[in-house]
């Protein structure tokens, strides 16, 4: 069965906005693209989805940026995506699927088709899938920023009993001062 992955950044202050600041050098850009290469689908809202697209296809689009940021859209584009919104009319982007129904039974059957694992990004459908108990393992890369304000993971839900997670691996890349957590559920 395929696992779920949640990842996203972080402030210190538990801030996950996007405009909080992103991974600054090179090696947590990479950390990210080798993150990607380890899933086929990736889920997202429509806030979510529409941060990511256009950016992403757009920066192949652009020779002058950094050469891990094209690796990372190259890696970006070539995955399937997978969009719950009940607004989103729909999208020019052919690997793109916008699904209206039920969170949880649309989760169920994505793990159970073969491929390889899924990534969530965001905050208010990976909250909901974490209320669900659906996450598997979660990716945080924690910035050496307080943000003071901002969005916060779990906001306006209510865990039935609070999930134990495991470390699985931590790294510290030294030139930015982030941290990349790694956790699997109990």
């Amino acid at each position: 069965m395929r696992k779920v992955i949640y990842a996203i950044n972080g402030t210190l202050d538990g801030c996950f906005g996007h405009t909080d600041g992103a991974p600054p050098d090179d090696d947590a850009m990479e950390y990210h693209i080798n993150l990607l290469r380890c899933v086929d689908t990736l889920v997202f809202g429509r806030k979510t989805y529409q941060l990511m697209v256009p950016y992403w296809p757009d920066v192949l689009k652009d020779p002058s940026d950094r050469k891990e940021d094209h690796e990372f859209a190259r890696e970006f584009v070539s995955k399937k995506l997978v969009v719950f919104s009940r607004t989103l009319p729909s999208t020019d982007q052919e690997n793109t699927k916008i699904v209206r129904g039920n969170l949880r039974d649309e989760i169920l059957k994505l793990k159970q088709e073969p491929g390889k694992d899924i990534l969530l990004g965001g905050l208010n459908i990976p909250s909901q899938l974490i209320e669900l108990g659906l996450v598997d393992e979660y990716r945080f890369m924690v910035l050496p920023i307080i943000a003071g304000q901002g969005k916060r993971l779990m906001e306006g839900i209510t865990l039935r009993e609070k999930s134990r997670l495991k470390l699985m691996e931590s790294r510290i890349f030294q030139s930015s001062g982030c941290v990349a957590l790694r956790y699997q559920k109990n």
